[in-house]
């Protein structure tokens, strides 16, 4: 599983990015997660608001943070 988890470094994307790692860990998945600051690499993605979740190039989240039990279900649905 490919994550991206896209936000120019705000605290918002940076606690999704860290969340997502824990909850990967948790669920023990495996999944490369890498975060993407670039701001032309985020418009290019569709993504008008961060922090998002991008899993396998699909955008599943935007513009908030999950609740933990959120972000386990988008991540055991993939």
């Amino acid at each position: 599983m490919e994550i991206k988890v896209l936000g120019t470094g705000c605290p918002k994307c940076k606690t999704l990015e860290k969340i997502t790692r824990n909850a990967v860990e948790k669920l023990d998945i495996e999944a490369q997660i890498t975060k993407v600051e670039d701001i032309v690499d985020i418009m290019n993605s569709g993504v008008m608001q961060t922090p998002a979740l991008v899993i396998d190039g699909k955008v599943v989240l935007s513009g908030r943070l999950p609740s933990e039990k959120e972000l386990t279900e988008i991540l055991t649905k993939k």
